[in-house]
């Protein structure tokens, strides 16, 4: 009897050990103010199936990424989408995010957005609603360091904003 249980355990783990889809929908988004160049750095890690799955159903169903297809088209459907789920307010004034590019690292994207002209922050907010609208379990981290202080924030659907004031 036991060596059934034991079996039927190592059967259980193998089936969940080698599913190729993660059961982890994550970005992680870190937010740098360089008061000396007066700019906010934006960026965020998104793993590239979740994020191909919904460009895929929200643009083209023929997008994928980082396999050498047309970059620029690429590019603008992320600087749209990602321009649309992240907002930044900062002293209460919404701001305009300005996509750099983004890369491929493995399994991630890594998209570099900044903000330009932010001479001081004395409060941040931040909505970032990225993939909410593919995974209700999403869950997307964000890490800032501002005025020398580091914070995170674990947003999730219910709870998708942070703020901080200085």
């Amino acid at each position: 009897m036991k060596a059934l249980k034991y079996s039927l355990l190592v059967l259980v783990f193998s089936l969940f050990a080698f599913n190729s889809a993660h059961k982890y929908y994550v970005s992680i988004t870190k937010i740098e103010f360089v008061k000396e160049k007066k700019v906010v750095q934006i960026i965020s890690r998104i793993f590239i199936d979740d994020f191909e799955r919904l460009l895929r159903k929200r643009y083209d169903e023929s997008i994928v990424l980082n396999d050498g297809q047309d970059e620029t088209i690429i590019d603008d459907h992320i600087k749209k989408y990602v321009s649309s789920k992240i907002k930044i307010s900062i002293n209460g004034n919404p701001q305009t995010l300005s996509f750099i590019g983004k890369k491929y690292d493995n399994d991630i994207v890594i998209c570099y957005l900044e903000i330009e002209n932010v001479s001081s922050i004395e409060t941040f907010e931040i909505k970032n609603k990225v993939l909410y609208d593919m995974f209700e379990e999403q869950k997307n981290i964000v890490r800032t360091f501002i005025n020398n202080q580091n914070k995170t924030f674990v947003l999730i659907p219910e709870n998708d904003k942070g703020m901080l004031n200085f």
